[in-house]
């Protein structure tokens, strides 16, 4: 058994082969309490009957049709509640595998808008420094981690990029957070007005930046003034919650918490908690129109989209998160884990930041409390982290280069919507003494 191909070629990884609600199993019976739901994907636990039960049900029926030759009931039934709980106009869904494959979509698709529309001119994103938007070429494109941008650069499109929302380190002393965010979001005009706003296609933003930048929140004003800012130059915005939606923060849609919505909104991850894969492109309905009205095609697709296997695991995942108010429990326990946190970690000298939303919480990680200096890049911490956590019986998600793709460590954690706070405390223990253990073979 040497034949996968694994991301990490030296790595030497447990076998998974049980889950317990919030605990993978591995096959020695050690039990890891998976604190970031792999990559913020496992929302209900890895045993859930009721989504397992669905999948089995929908293969009895038929497990798969091509979507060019049929549409199918899952995937109706899917779009119509992401629909109907969507914020503003958006009342179209686009099924796809996976996230990257939602944002490449929607890279298209608002690209095919304007052409609809008679502006060919329109060729360039702008998004944020610190993003991360899918490891396929247009999504790298657009994205703004330096690091994982680095070695593709040369077959990557023009895009650029404007500072993150990041008030931990880019707020003056004198800026209260509403100022702060006015600044910042002021970029994206500077930037319109610096390229042309008639070459633009969208502006492309996390609500809450996920694995580079560890659960970074925006400050209250900001999305309202980037999506002022778009309506007055007459350009998409483009939201990416493929991480930080379909519940994670602690309403269905991240966008909800600052009062806005995207023209275009990439859900994945949670959309069907990891017992399928699937991600959906959320389309307003001016943009279906002109498509509609227009060529009446949409010149992209994919093998597997609206696939009814994973459709009829995603309808079951959101039925049992509304049935059971798991969102609810999202903001308990979120808060719970911030506030756990944060006495374990409120005068400790390698410890920076505790940021997030629900049950998406970041912890930076610093050489110097006082002057918020990052560790050498050199350091390995984020693997030190990880590795420490595993042999703890804890999955968490450490990640390098939070500030610029090259300086700065966190710790991103996304835990299960099931956890209960004997769980909570678990968590924050064991990243506490992973953090702490790691750091000794650094100090």
């Amino acid at each position: 058994m040497q034949h996968v191909f694994h991301r990490h070629t030296r790595a030497d990884l447990p076998f998974a082969v049980a889950g317990d609600g919030p605990y993978v199993i591995d096959s020695t019976g050690k039990r890891y309490i998976d604190a970031s739901g792999g990559a913020a994907v496992s929302c209900l636990g890895h045993d859930n009957s009721e989504v397992v039960d669905a999948i089995k049900a929908q293969l009895d029926r038929i497990p798969y049709a091509h979507t060019s030759f049929f549409t199918n009931e899952p995937m109706e039934k899917l779009a119509d509640m992401l629909c109907a709980r969507a914020p503003g106009d958006l009342d179209r869904v686009y099924f796809v595998s996976g996230g990257s494959e939602a944002v490449e979509a929607g890279l298209k698709l608002a690209r095919q808008y304007f052409l609809e529309r008679g502006e060919s001119g329109r060729h360039l994103f702008i998004s944020r420094r610190q993003s991360y938007h899918g490891n396929t070429l247009g999504a790298l494109s657009v994205g703004g981690n330096q690091w994982r941008r680095a070695q593709f650069r040369p077959l990557l499109m023009a895009s650029h990029h404007i500072s993150p929302c990041y008030p931990y380190r880019d707020r003056s002393e004198d800026e209260t957070l509403e100022q702060y965010g006015q600044r910042v979001a002021g970029e994206l005009e500077e930037k319109l007005v610096e390229v042309g706003p008639e070459n633009v296609i969208a502006f492309v933003a996390e609500p809450v930046v996920g694995a580079t930048a560890g659960a970074l929140a925006p400050v209250p004003g900001y999305f309202r003034r980037i999506r002022e800012i778009c309506d007055q130059y007459g350009i998409l915005l483009m939201l990416d919650e493929v991480m930080c939606g379909m519940g994670r923060t602690g309403t269905l849609f991240a966008c909800e918490q600052d009062g806005v919505h995207g023209d275009l909104i990439a859900i994945a991850k949670g959309l069907a908690a990891g017992y399928q894969p699937i991600g959906a492109l959320m389309v307003s309905r001016p943009i279906y129109e002109a498509v509609r009205d227009g060529s009446g095609f949409f010149q992209h697709g994919h093998t597997f989209m609206g696939h009814p296997t994973a459709c009829a695991a995603a309808v079951a995942t959101l039925d049992y998160i509304e049935r059971n108010d798991l969102l609810g429990n999202v903001r308990a326990r979120g808060d719970e884990l911030m506030a756990a946190l944060n006495r374990r970690f409120e005068s400790h000298p390698h410890v920076g930041d505790v940021r997030g939303r629900g049950l998406f919480v970041g912890v930076e990680l610093v050489a110097d409390r006082e002057t918020k200096e990052p560790f050498d890049p050199s350091i390995p911490l984020h693997a030190r982290v990880k590795s420490e956590a595993m042999t703890n019986g804890l999955m968490c998600y450490p990640m390098s280069g939070t500030i610029d793709g090259q300086r700065g460590h966190h710790v991103l954690l996304a835990p299960p919507y099931i956890i209960d706070s004997d769980h909570v405390n678990e968590i924050a223990d064991k990243v506490a003494l992973s953090i702490e253990r790691a750091l000794e073979g650094v100090n």
